[in-house]
């Protein structure tokens, strides 16, 4: 069965999600770019505009604001799967 792996994430499908949620989802969606920009950062990598895993350079070194809309977009994607996820576990999100 090796390489035969189906992900198979939770139906977050029905799970709608106003404009409160989707502000929080952006702000994570930064957050866990400057979690993972920091850990690189501590682990020794820099910036340049090409990738060289070797001498640790990496191009998405910047600020979530000078990222390219498609690494928003993976960002903003993971952030709102996740805080659909938890909607349909029962976690209250928001002021209500």
């Amino acid at each position: 069965m090796k390489n035969r792996y189906v992900p198979e994430p939770i139906d977050t499908s029905d799970v709608e999600v106003g404009a409160e949620v989707l502000a929080v989802a952006e702000l994570l969606a930064e957050n866990t770019h400057e979690v993972w920009a920091k850990g690189r950062a501590d682990e020794g990598w820099v910036y340049g505009e090409k990738l060289d895993r070797e001498k640790k350079i990496h191009p998405l070194l910047v600020p979530y604001s000078e990222l390219p809309d498609s690494e928003k977009e993976y960002d903003r994607r993971t952030s709102i799967e996740t805080l659909k996820l938890l909607i349909k576990l029962g976690v209250k999100i928001g002021n209500d």
